[in-house]
């Protein structure tokens, strides 16, 4: 009969630990969390259940959990330290506080409200003091441990509990809340971290004001005003294409910036687009970019044979295409680089038609003498084309009209467009 019942008992156990092994692959599968970080948790909060009915202030309790079993084994966790240093105890340092308060104004609630103060604004200055109950001299640590030195960690085995009253388990569920969220976040944190820098898909969550928050599947990100493009309409619901620019910690999640502005989101639409600049045959050597309106983008082949402006068009400029599709239109210029600076800058004017680039290598600035006919296409509207390809080769550069009798040459002037020189550069 005895044997029926002790059966019963561990067939009964083995199946709680089996719920409680299901519980916690359920957790790290919802929440994306790893088992390690569960268990860890769980241990905290057993500590902090344990500290709360049969610990001590200032103590440090270890919980250390087994999966398999589902037994807890309690520790008390003592630092050894120099006596010398250490010359009172916190508890004595708080009482005199309190003491000196009730002298003073002989309040409860200014004695709550010193003990408060002593336990936050002062905790790091507090650690740095002898306390029985979570330090140990070298003459005390000998008992437990042969040599001691200062700064060892000696763990004191504690008696195993395992009934706790409700003011003890709401204690262990708000631990458990408190570091499954914390995981939780830097879980998220972690993952778009790593991601930064690339192109992400997601669907227009709100908008507030001017901001836009796009939901990202785990998380959320925002595209402030300045990092949309002009012009750019979106609405609730609306899918679409983000580059994440930057990630950063915050209390309530990662904090997300996107982008459809930044250059580099060229970049990345055609590695997604481009088989060839994926694989590194193709390369994009430099962008230039004014949101919205044009992009001028240079490519050059790591590989003979392989035509990378061809690659980038695609067949019936499909691929090219698509990425104009994806920035609602905004126009985008192919070049070749050359290691020929004068080659390259007379490409970047495309469409224009270049007769003549002087360059002066020292101040980094190109003198380009174009057609007079071709003069307004050369310097592009507000100035644009240039201003492009100013950004795109790194060099400052003048445009010159030739007169169709081929004799004289004409300089720019500034009423052409004195805002447009100063983009140049």
């Amino acid at each position: 009969m005895v044997k029926k019942k002790t059966a019963k008992n561990e067939e009964a156990q083995s199946g709680r630990l089996g719920d409680f092994g299901s519980a916690i692959a359920q957790i790290c599968e919802e929440k994306g969390i790893s088992k390690d970080k569960v268990i860890e948790t769980i241990e905290a909060a057993l500590a902090a259940a344990y500290k709360k009915d049969y610990g001590k202030k200032g103590q440090n309790i270890k919980a250390i959990f087994d999966e398999k079993t589902g037994a807890t084994k309690f520790f008390l966790v003592k630092e050894v330290v120099d006596e010398t240093t250490r010359d009172f105890t916190v508890e004595e340092e708080i009482e005199e506080e309190v003491k000196g308060v009730k002298e003073v104004k002989g309040n409860a609630e200014d004695v709550k409200e010193v003990k408060e103060e002593k336990g936050e604004s002062e905790e790091e200055e507090r650690l740095s003091r002898y306390n029985p109950e979570r330090d140990l001299t070298v003459e005390e640590a000998k008992e437990f441990k042969e040599d001691p030195q200062v700064g060892d960690v000696i763990e004191l085995e504690l008696e195993e509990k395992n009934d706790y009253g409700r003011v003890a388990a709401q204690t262990a569920k708000q631990v458990i809340i408190q570091r499954i969220r914390e995981a939780e976040r830097d879980q998220m944190y972690d993952e778009y971290k790593n991601r930064e820098g690339e192109i992400v898909a997601g669907v227009v969550q709100r908008i507030e004001g001017r901001n836009v928050f796009v939901d990202l599947g785990k998380s959320v990100g925002i595209l402030f005003p300045s990092e949309q493009v002009p012009g750019e309409s979106y609405r609730i619901g609306q899918r679409l294409k983000v580059y994440l620019a930057r990630v950063e910690a915050g209390n309530k999640g990662p904090g997300i910036t996107l982008s459809r502005i930044h250059p580099e989101m060229i970049k990345k639409l055609f590695e997604l687009e481009v088989p060839e600049i994926f694989a590194g045959t193709v390369e994009i050597k430099s962008i230039a970019r004014e949101a919205g309106e044009r992009t001028k983008i240079a490519v050059a082949s790591t590989e003979e044979g392989i035509d990378p402006i061809g690659s980038c068009v695609g067949q019936k400029g499909t691929r090219v295409q698509a990425v104009i599709d994806e920035l609602g239109g905004e126009k985008i210029d192919i070049i070749l680089w050359n290691d020929d600076i004068a080659k390259f800058i007379a490409a970047a004017l495309s469409p224009a038609k270049v007769l003549r680039v002087d360059v002066k290598e020292a101040q980094k600035e190109a003198a380009v003498s174009v057609p007079e006919d071709q003069l307004s296409l050369a310097i592009g509207k507000k100035g644009q084309n240039v201003r492009l390809a100013a950004k795109l080769t790194g060099w400052k550069i003048d445009i010159l009209g030739v007169k169709s009798q081929g004799e004289n040459v004409e300089e720019v002037k500034e009423e052409k467009g004195e805002g447009e020189e100063e983009a140049q550069e």
